[in-house]
């Protein structure tokens, strides 16, 4: 098993900056795929990011690209989401997901709990 616990939401002024982070325990992190999903109330849950564990290729949701920056410490089994110039409408629940194995980058394994991100306007 592999629990995920994400930090770092609260609430923004549209403009303005946060980092979540999300960190890892339960089986080798830096074997396991890392992404970023959202969810806004009354809409289904969206890929927002992945990062690869191997040479940490980078995907994003066009919606996010150029804005949001995924990375990740395998030293400190943390993944992280810098998201700039947030929108009211990046207002979500963010959930970190990990995937062992190949896939989409949409595969999911484990999820997170999640982490309310809120952009006033």
């Amino acid at each position: 098993q592999v629990q995920l616990v994400e930090s770092g939401g609260g609430l923004v002024q549209a403009g303005g900056s946060l980092r979540l982070s999300c960190a890892a325990s339960g089986r080798t992190f830096s074997n396991a795929a890392m992404k970023w999903f959202r969810q806004a109330p009354g809409k289904e849950r969206e890929f927002v990011a992945h990062i690869s564990w191997v040479r940490g290729i980078t995907n994003y949701a066009d919606s996010v690209k150029g804005r949001f920056t995924i990375s990740r410490d395998d030293s400190k089994n943390t993944v992280y989401l810098q998201m700039n110039s947030l929108k009211p409408e990046d207002t979500a629940v963010y959930y970190c997901a990990a995937r062992y194995g190949d896939g989409r980058v949409t595969d999911v394994d484990y999820w997170g709990q999640g982490t309310q991100v809120t952009v006033s306007s």
